[in-house]
């Protein structure tokens, strides 16, 4: 049987009443990154489905799936040197209940957070959003888009 060839990522663009957007802050394995909140699709979910429970998995938070915003439509290698074909989806999102979780001014706010995996997030004004406020290139690019879409 042939090894699966794409890893399928699926993340919620979150924009709060202030033109901020949600950015997670995370640090496995000793590696810092920042991204969009949510992550790998598992085998038999379906997009919206995967999106909810990482919402839910990363922040206690159900949502609401709005709208799509962007499919990968380029190559792009999967950055965990895995040799697979990266397939990322965004959507915009809002949450359902209000945020019951720490969001944070500071990048990488781990608090008391000082073994295994760490997160924290931070709102981004959608004014100040950058390239260089995500890691990774996917996610660099829908910056792009959202400062093309909102500003």
């Amino acid at each position: 049987m042939e090894k699966e060839k794409f890893n399928i990522r699926v993340y919620g663009l979150l924009i709060n009443a202030e033109n901020q957007i949600l950015i997670s802050d995370e640090e496995v394995k000793g590696i810092r990154f920042s991204k969009f909140p949510g992550g790998g699709l598992e085998f038999g979910e379906g997009l919206i489905d995967g999106l909810k429970r990482e919402f839910m998995e990363e922040c206690d938070l159900q949502i609401e799936v709005l709208a799509h915003f962007f499919t990968t439509d380029f190559f792009i290698a999967s950055a965990f040197g895995d040799g697979k074909q990266l397939i990322a989806v965004y959507y915009f999102v809002k949450p359902i209940k209000p945020m019951g979780f720490k969001i944070s001014d500071k990048l990488f706010d781990f608090d008391v957070q000082s073994v295994g995996d760490k997160q924290s997030f931070r709102w981004v004004n959608l004014a100040l959003l950058a390239e260089n406020t995500v890691t990774f290139p996917v996610d660099k690019h829908v910056v792009k888009l959202l400062k093309k879409k909102f500003l």
